[in-house]
């Protein structure tokens, strides 16, 4: 944890999810006239589920479980402006691994590196006292920050979110109501696309084409892949999740390097 390193494809992507280079222009504007018709609200797949900002971690925690959501809000503490947003941020399976490599790896830190990221030390100072309240471990994986949209967003707005690495948003209700309607996640979006690509007929064409033929800004087909071995601690691949910010790691043969399964942020969380 002391030389936490974050590799994220999202930092290398094009600013706009609709620079297509490898499609003529003609064809991505028709693209953009089909999915100007779609609007987010029709894509959630979740309900916006919040706990309080003092809640344990543990807690948060059983209430992903027993709510089977991937993620809840946090709700702004008492006592603020009227004119804040009422939530300050998201806890899901990514945040529990990334608290759970810190208590794992605390010894590592040296009192420069708390002074560099004084959270860090309201969360071991919170867990020694033993209650971690959860608006501690939102967002603490670096990979979950709030987005919110308005009731009539588009997926145009939900590409330009997710092609920045962000993996779900919240949705508005219509004003002047305060309510939030529920949860996109980016599967709820590939599951979209993947279930109406034949009424663009050169969408489907576009997909069908090999990775390797796309000149897609944040492919890299030839990177590394995050692994671990069979016999590695969940330990080593929580550290791996954490330090190269991935959601989840393959598990590799220790003979032959052959793969046997994957581990991911949701699994170490039920566990």
């Amino acid at each position: 944890m002391a030389h936490r390193k974050r590799v994220s494809m999202s930092s290398t992507r094009s600013a706009s999810p609709l620079v297509l280079s490898s499609s003529p222009n003609p064809e991505a504007e028709e693209w953009v006239r089909t999915w100007e018709k779609v609007e987010a609200r029709e894509l959630i797949d979740s309900p916006v589920v919040s706990v309080a900002a003092e809640t344990s971690v543990e807690e948060a925690c059983e209430l992903l479980l027993s709510k089977d959501v991937t993620c809840v809000a946090v709700n702004r503490p008492v006592g603020g402006s009227p004119h804040d947003p009422p939530f300050l941020g998201l806890f899901d399976f990514p945040d529990v691994n990334a608290f759970l490599t810190l208590a794992a790896t605390r010894y590592r830190w040296g009192p420069h590196e708390f002074r560099e990221r004084p959270l860090i030390e309201e969360i071991i100072i919170a867990a020694k006292a033993g209650r971690v309240p959860v608006r501690l471990i939102s967002n603490l994986s670096e990979k979950n920050p709030l987005e919110v949209l308005p009731h009539d967003a588009t997926i145009i707005s939900l590409l330009t979110i997710f092609s920045k690495g962000t993996h779900r948003v919240l949705v508005r209700s219509a004003p002047p109501s305060t309510d939030y309607l529920g949860v996109v996640s980016d599967r709820s979006l590939l599951e979209w696309f993947t279930t109406n690509t034949h009424k663009t007929p050169t969408l489907s064409y576009f997909l069908s084409k090999p990775l390797s033929s796309l000149a897609l800004p944040s492919l890299y087909l030839y990177s590394a892949v995050v692994a671990a071995k069979a016999s590695d601690t969940v330990l080593d691949a929580m550290r791996l999740m954490s330090d190269f910010g991935v959601s989840s790691v393959a598990v590799m043969e220790e003979e032959g390097g052959g793969l046997l399964s994957a581990v991911s942020v949701t699994d170490v969380g039920k566990v």
